[in-house]
């Protein structure tokens, strides 16, 4: 009788085992940071990031997808390579300063030795994507001057597509970011000082001068020529 029960049990387990060796691995993504557009200006512009908040339903490992009715599903296989809302600071981070021509650019709440110029809060309300749902982007942002107040505001929807593979996904994704982050580019040049945004156009203008003042060229002095001293004639007397 136990012989039997031994061998049932030993099938058991190898129909376990192979079914975990056919099972899929699962696959990790990163948001992919696009080649970006270097500005020629370089300045000392200050600026703090967030604080930054993303959605609850955004703050897990799983990748999520979106169906036709509007219910998400979550992809066992996809997931997000770290947290996605640091994920999400970095990339927003990097692409300001790249744009913007500063690496004074601190991501709140890491704000020792900054005094910023600007303060960017942002609250992403969606960032998600299906097989056969385009990627979308609902967003809020605040910009703030020095001393705190209100200076501009947007709520915001992008949307972009993919092909329904999830790197595109990820990709399209990544995407919307980058429009976001082009919007919020344009609203910190207008509120960031023109000497400290913009010093390339000053020199253009012709507002500040580097250029030496030319100096007169000096006068050669004249200095009479000696000539050769004649003999001294003797006289005898």
């Amino acid at each position: 009788m136990r012989l039997p029960l031994a061998i049932a049990m030993l099938g058991v387990i190898a129909l376990g085992t192979a079914g975990c060796s056919l099972a899929p691995s699962a696959q990790f993504y990163q948001l992919q940071q696009p080649e970006s557009e270097q500005t020629q200006t370089k300045n000392n512009a200050t600026v703090l990031l967030g604080p930054l908040k993303i959605a609850d339903y955004l703050q897990r490992e799983n990748l999520l997808q979106r169906e036709a009715d509007g219910s998400l599903r979550v992809s066992q296989q996809a997931r997000w390579a770290g947290s996605l809302q640091d994920d999400i600071g970095q990339f927003v981070l990097r692409q300001i300063a790249a744009q913007l021509g500063s690496s004074r650019i601190a991501l709140y709440p890491d704000r020792v030795g900054i005094e910023a110029q600007a303060q960017v809060v942002l609250s992403i309300s969606r960032l998600d994507s299906g097989v056969e749902q385009p990627a979308v982007l609902e967003a809020q942002w605040r910009l703030l001057d020095s001393k705190g107040v209100l200076r501009d505001s947007q709520v915001v929807r992008f949307t972009a597509q993919h092909n329904g593979e999830m790197s595109d996904q990820v990709r399209a994704q990544s995407d919307l970011l980058n429009q976001l982050t082009k919007q919020l580019v344009t609203a910190l040049r207008k509120q960031l000082p023109s000497a400290v945004t913009r010093p390339a156009a000053a020199r253009g203008n012709g507002a500040v001068s580097n250029k030496k003042p030319t100096q007169a060229p000096l006068e050669r002095l004249k200095i009479p020529e000696v000539g050769t001293p004649r003999e001294l004639e003797v006289y005898r007397f």
